[in-house]
C-alpha cells in the first residue's frame, strides 16, 4: 500500500457506492468499502482485488449506528489510517406520501441514514484527516436539497442538511486543509426508487420509464474528477441531471 491514495466510500454495496469503488479501484487507489450487507461487500471486494489488483478493506456495519461507527473507525488498521477521501454515500429514501400520512419510522429511518449517519462517520474519518494535515470529503446529496416537491417532504429535509453540512464543514475545516464537495445528482435509475418504493418493481420502472436517467458510473465519474483535482483547487457543490430533467420538479419523458 505503500504511496498509495485511500478512499473510504459508505453504502458501497450497491447503486453509486459501489460504482465509486469501482472507479477509484480502476483508477489504482486502494478502497475501504462499508455497507450493511456481508455478503455483497464480499463479492464486490473479491471483484477488486481480481480485476484491478489493488487493496480493499470491508467494513459491515450500519451508519445509523452510533457505537458500530466509532468502534470500526477508530480501530482501522495502521496501514489503512492514511485516508485521502471520504465519500458520504450512504443514504436512501422511503415512502412516497402526503406529510399527513407519511409512516413516521420512514421518517426517522432517513434523518438516522442521511443525516446522523453522514455526521457520525464524518467525526470519525477526521482524526485521520488532522493527524495527516488534509483530506477531502464529498457528501452526496441530491437535487431534492434544491427542490422540494410533492410527497418528498422529509426526505427533502435529510438532503437540504446534507447540503447545509457541507457549507458548515467546508466553513470550519478550512483552517485544517480539508477540502468538501457536495454532490447532487438528480433521477439515476439505481435501486433507489426500488428502495423508497418498498420492492414494488412495477412502479419503480414507471419511474425510469420514458427518458434516459443518470447511471451510477455518471455520479462515480465526476467523484473521481472531483477528487483529483489539484491540492488548491475545491470544488464546493455540484448539481447533476441527466438532459431530460432541469431538476427535481421538471422531466421530460417521451411517450
Amino acid at each position: 500500500m505503500a504511496n498509495k491514495r485511500i478512499i473510504l466510500v459508505t453504502g458501497a454495496s450497491s447503486g453509486f457506492g459501489r460504482a465509486i469503488a469501482l472507479r477509484f479501484a480502476a483508477g489504482g487507489w486502494d478502497i475501504i468499502i462499508t455497507g450493511r450487507r456481508a455478503e455483497r461487500l464480499s463479492e464486490l471486494k473479491g471483484q477488486i482485488e481480481a480485476d484491478y489488483g489493488v487493496d480493499v478493506l470491508p467494513l459491515c456495519f450500519d451508519v445509523q449506528d452510533r457505537k458500530a461507527v466509532n468502534e470500526q473507525l477508530a480501530n482501522l488498521p495502521a496501514e489503512w489510517q492514511e485516508i485521502d477521501v471520504l465519500v458520504n454515500n450512504a443514504g436512501l429514501a422511503l415512502g412516497r406520501a402526503n406529510f399527513d400520512e407519511a409512516d413516521i419510522d420512514d421518517w426517522e429511518t432517513m434523518i438516522d441514514t442521511n443525516i446522523k449517519g453522514l455526521l457520525y462517520v464524518s467525526r470519525g474519518v477526521l482524526p485521520y484527516f488532522e493527524k495527516k494535515g488534509k483530506g477531502h470529503i464529498v457528501n452526496i446529496g441530491s437535487t431534492a436539497a434544491k427542490d422540494v416537491y410533492p410527497m418528498g417532504n422529509v426526505y427533502c429535509a435529510t438532503k437540504s442538511a446534507v447540503e447545509a453540512i457541507s457549507k458548515a464543514q467546508r466553513i470550519d475545516l478550512l483552517s485544517k486543509k480539508i477540502k468538501v464537495t457536495a454532490i447532487h445528482p438528480g433521477a439515476a435509475e439505481t435501486e433507489f426508487s426500488l428502495v423508497r418504493l418498498k420492492g414494488n418493481q412495477a412502479e419503480s420502472d414507471k419511474v425510469y420509464a420514458g427518458y434516459h436517467a443518470l447511471e451510477a458510473r455518471d455520479i462515480a465519474d465526476i467523484t473521481y474528477y472531483v477528487a483529483n483535482q489539484p491540492a488548491h483547487v475545491c470544488i464546493n457543490d455540484l448539481v447533476v441531471t441527466c438532459t431530460a430533467q432541469a431538476n427535481g420538479l421538471f422531466t421530460y419523458k417521451e411517450g
